[in-house]
């Protein structure tokens, strides 16, 4: 057999492969002879059949069937005799087949990039400091109530803050435009449901009131057709509420499994370890998103096509799922319309960071002989079964589950990596608030 590797690209590779015509017959014999024994020829008993009726009846399935068998038996040696590994699925083509020529063919795949952790010890993260305040236990509180609120009828002018009932209808130069009416629709004003324009007229009118309201559409407004356009909303006013929140008594103590005895003193003693939870939590993934950033801006590397290209459809399909799309119409969703509907552009950035990403943990695990904690995999086990009443029936339904295990055992090690990369690098801490901790400002593109 001969065997020589092109190289395409950075990581992309052409293994042609040639076997010679006389290994391809000796195939070709032997699938003959398979069939000799179990085909049913007239005029023969099953496995009589002169081998010269044999080949001419089923010579081209053999020819087939010979090919396949070849190939998947030469492809491993050929790889072995080439010194490469693929990191992707070969796309095959067939170059040559006997009786005019050898069987010939090639296969088409990608390689893994050469990963080299050189400058771990230059990795600096920063890790957040969070004292959780009385004022961040205030604002929680403060949620909590809001989320059981009523709303109660006034008779004064709608202010910011209240709810409202309107009747609208908007007109371009004096026509209605499509979706620019509605009837009896509830808005909280300041939560930024209508355009600007339209809340701040409505505030400082009446229930019954009938105005016209001048407003100017955003220029980066969703329907491309009212974008920067000037329009006049015909409103009537039904209503105007104002929001009424819970006393923080015993029903509302109760509601958040607190103990009446306990008081308010005992809900903010509950809302601080909730708190604290969330805190640990974020500042954990804050510190992992930051080694991880550090961790590829120090180690650029070349990608397979091939595992980005897969990364993309993995994402698409994720976006399928929480968007509900996997259904469209009767049919379930085929891959070529959801490519359609969701371009490969639109994951590309996110699948070539987790691909790295991999790629270089894979190598760090390796190269520090890192293995899972099978009692941290526990542990986050613990964690997801906290939440669900029947606990010991979760973590059974798990253990029972090799896939959901190997996901845990995979989050365990990549945890182990992660403090292992801190250990080698540089910590920062970081003094900050709740607030920024858990709404960090979107950074600046490069």
């Amino acid at each position: 057999m001969e065997v020589h590797v092109e190289s395409t690209g950075a990581l992309t590779r052409s293994l042609h492969v040639t076997v010679p015509a006389a290994e391809f017959e000796k195939e070709v014999g032997d699938q003959l002879k398979q069939i000799a024994h179990r085909a049913r020829i007239p005029g023969f008993r099953p496995g009589h059949a002169p081998m010269t009726v044999v080949r001419q009846r089923y010579g081209a399935s053999a020819h087939a069937d010979a090919l396949s068998g070849l190939l998947q038996k030469t492809y491993p040696d050929a790889l072995k005799q080439a010194g490469v590994e693929p990191a992707s699925a070969p796309r095959i083509e067939i170059e040559s087949e006997p009786p005019e020529k050898p069987f010939g063919y090639v296969a088409h795949f990608d390689v893994l990039p050469e990963v080299k952790l050189d400058k771990l010890d230059t990795l600096e993260v920063d890790r957040p400091q969070v004292e959780v305040t009385d004022a961040d236990i205030d604002k929680l509180i403060a949620n909590l109530r809001k989320q059981r609120r009523e709303w109660v009828a006034v008779e004064r002018a709608a202010a910011t803050g209240d709810q409202v009932n309107l009747d609208f209808e908007g007109k371009l130069d004096g026509e209605a435009f499509a979706g620019g009416k509605g009837e009896k629709v509830d808005a909280e004003l300041g939560a930024g449901r209508f355009i600007a324009d339209l809340e701040t007229a409505i505030v400082g009118h009446k229930a019954g009131d009938v105005f016209t309201a001048d407003v100017k559409f955003p220029d980066d407004y969703q329907a491309k057709e009212l974008a920067g356009k000037a329009a006049q909303f015909d409103v009537t006013l039904n209503s105007v509420k104002q929001e009424k929140l819970p006393e923080v008594d015993a029903e509302f103590l109760k509601t958040h499994g607190v103990d009446e005895a306990a008081g308010e003193a005992g809900l903010r003693a509950k809302c601080k370890t909730a708190l604290e939870a969330e805190r640990d939590k974020a500042v954990r993934m804050r510190v992992k998103e930051g080694v991880m950033e550090k961790l590829m801006a120090a180690h650029p590397i070349e990608l397979p096509p091939s595992r980005v290209e897969h990364e993309i459809g993995h994402l698409r399909e994720e976006m399928v799922e929480r968007m509900g799309l996997n259904r469209y119409g009767n049919n379930k969703l085929t891959p070529e319309k959801s490519a359609e509907m969701l371009p490969a552009n639109l994951f590309e950035g996110r699948a070539r960071e987790r691909v790295a990403l991999s790629l270089l943990l894979s190598e760090f695990v390796s190269s520090r002989e890192l293995k899972v904690d099978e009692a941290r995999v526990e542990k986050l086990l613990d964690g997801i079964a906290a939440s669900y009443e029947d606990q010991e029936q979760l973590r059974q339904y798990y253990h029972s589950n090799e896939q959901l295990m190997s996901n845990l055992r995979g989050a365990a090690l990549e945890d182990q990596a992660v403090e292992a990369l801190l250990a080698l690098g540089t910590v920062h801490d970081k003094p900050m608030s709740m607030d920024e901790l858990m709404n960090p400002q979107p950074k600046a593109p490069a």
